[in-house]
């Protein structure tokens, strides 16, 4: 995908659900001038407590761990990049305050269901630099 110079697109992709337990992102390009701030949502859904991952895959390489929160209001933060697990509202929105060409990459916001070791993932689909 091509973009211009300066802008980074997000491409987000939605998955799945399995057994009630769901994580849920928003859909859909977006497209930002570096050192804009951008917030991706993620929503889950699940009847017990869960951990809630951030991976980032970087181009040519797998999956690395980003970010993980094992309670409410648990931040997690790295390389720019925080969330905080909100129990209330069922979210773990990974945020960065300044997008930079480096952050080209895909990421994957995951559950895992403490009660039934069952793990979700949603898929987001890169964030594209010129």
């Amino acid at each position: 995908m091509n973009s211009s110079p300066g802008f980074v697109t997000v491409v987000l992709l939605m998955l799945g659900r399995t057994h009630g337990d769901s994580v849920t992102q928003m859909e859909g390009p977006v497209t930002l001038s570096e050192g804009e701030p951008l917030t991706i949502n993620c929503a889950y859904s699940t009847a017990v407590s869960p951990t809630l991952f951030w991976y980032v895959q970087y181009p040519g390489e797998g999956p690395q761990l980003l970010l993980k929160a094992l309670r409410d209001k648990e931040k997690g933060s790295h390389k720019g990049f925080e969330a905080t697990l909100q129990s209330k509202s069922k979210t773990f929105h990974l945020e960065k305050s300044s997008v930079q060409v480096s952050d080209l990459a895909v990421y994957y916001c995951a559950l895992s269901d403490t009660g039934g070791g069952k793990n979700i993932t949603e898929e987001m689909t890169p964030v594209q630099t010129g």
